[in-house]
């Protein structure tokens, strides 16, 4: 019973954070569909902590940099959050 609890929850969870992610602003503007589709994987695991735009998320991506996914990185160099350099001196420190 408390699996199908955890996942329920983790399901509905999933589903409110994917629909703050289209419905939401930032503070610079508004979150391209192509980073909220790549990245909702590693916001879930490790900062869904904070709101959607806020500099406290943007910040925790940041720190979170080495462990996202690789479709997340590419998604935030498309849409100039990261540059390739950025990416590329992050790896370099692994």
């Amino acid at each position: 019973m408390a699996k199908i609890s955890t996942n329920f929850r983790r399901a509905v969870s999933a589903v409110v954070f994917a629909s703050t992610l289209v419905f939401s602003v930032s503070q610079a503007g508004a979150v391209s569909l192509s980073v909220k589709r790549a990245c909702i994987g590693d916001y879930l695991s490790y900062c869904s902590a904070h709101s959607v735009g806020s500099s406290s998320l943007r910040q925790c991506m940041r720190d979170a940099g080495p462990r996202l996914s690789r479709g997340c990185v590419n998604a935030l160099v498309a849409a100039g959050e990261v540059s390739k350099a950025e990416v590329s001196r992050r790896s370099a420190r692994r």
